[in-house]
């Protein structure tokens, strides 16, 4: 049975998981994201992924700057949706939006819950090296990333994925997860379980202070921050080439051989010294470049320094 569905979402994680709703045959009734906003080089408003999708087929979008007014509360109530469905949309939801919906709100939220509430699971969970992670769908409560789950599914990180990497992995699992959580609720037969009590930590968002790669740590921290940070905003340091220093982004590494005085180059194949071990970087990235492999990176580069 098709259920009458209000989607809120708004960067390219949401858009499997929209588009899967519509292929499934759902009606989604309107569509909730960010408002436009200025980018690129001439500071032209931009719409979210999201709402670019909803355009495409057509569904009505609504992109309030907030959903605490009366006003916007009645507006959401007005659409008489059997569910909402949240997918980093990015507002809080007020109790009156989620108790709106006959079935109320179900979101899908990146990693296993409860560790990583918060904004930034995904990287989170690569810098702190878990060495697993997920995609959950739970009803929606006040608290943050609180309520009960319904459906979970596991995935291993492997050793040098990125968040790059695992977003794409992720927003895929995700979106067939969702389906099958509607499918279930409009069979009512929708199940949840509360979250453990133990085990909760919290994905703060990703501050650009904390971009700075530290080779004093470890290898394998400075690995998993490297990779925990690609290719947004992205882990730097700079470098002395031919006698200028510039800001460089890591975009990919992997753990090298060998030992020296951290930030040092050890080898020819960019094997850089941390506190302990060393990392080999394998994608890097000039300011105002394309991403380039070490090898090319290299071509023409007289590297004298990394700091």
């Amino acid at each position: 049975m098709s259920l009458k569905i209000v989607f809120m979402g708004t960067p390219d994680f949401s858009v499997p998981t929209l588009t899967e709703i519509i292929g499934q045959g759902h009606e989604v009734v309107a569509v909730y994201t960010r408002a436009p906003r200025p980018a690129g080089r001439g500071m032209g408003e931009r719409k979210s992924p999201v709402h670019e999708i909803a355009e495409r087929f057509g569904i009505p979008v609504f992109t309030p700057k907030s959903l605490k007014g009366e006003a916007e509360r009645a507006a959401f109530a007005s659409l008489d949706a059997d569910a909402a469905v949240v997918v980093a949309y990015g507002l809080i939801l007020p109790q009156a939006i989620l108790d709106a919906p006959r079935e109320g709100c179900l979101n899908l939220h990146a990693s296993l819950l409860p560790r990583w509430r918060g904004a930034a699971p995904i990287h989170r969970a690569i810098m702190a090296g878990d060495a697993e992670t997920g995609v959950m769908v739970m009803r929606m409560e006040a608290g943050l990333d609180t309520g009960p789950v319904a459906m979970a599914e596991k995935i291993a990180i492997g050793p040098d994925v990125t968040t790059g990497d695992l977003h794409d992995q992720l927003a895929r699992l995700g979106a067939d997860l969702m389906v099958r959580a509607l499918a279930a609720l409009s069979r009512g037969g929708l199940n949840t379980v509360p979250q453990a009590e133990a085990g909760v930590t919290y994905a703060a968002k990703i501050d650009k202070g904390e971009t700075r790669i530290d080779w004093a740590r470890s290898a394998r921290d400075v690995h998993n921050h490297i990779r925990g940070l690609s290719p947004f905003p992205g882990a730097w340091c700079e470098m002395t080439l031919a006698g200028k220093t510039e800001r460089v982004k890591i975009l990919r590494s992997t753990i090298g051989a060998g030992a020296g005085v951290p930030g040092t180059v050890l080898d020819g194949e960019l094997t850089i010294a941390c506190g302990d071990g060393a990392v080999r970087l394998v994608e890097l990235q000039r300011a105002g470049g394309k991403p380039l492999r070490a090898a090319e990176f290299l071509r023409g580069a007289d590297i004298a320094l990394v700091s």
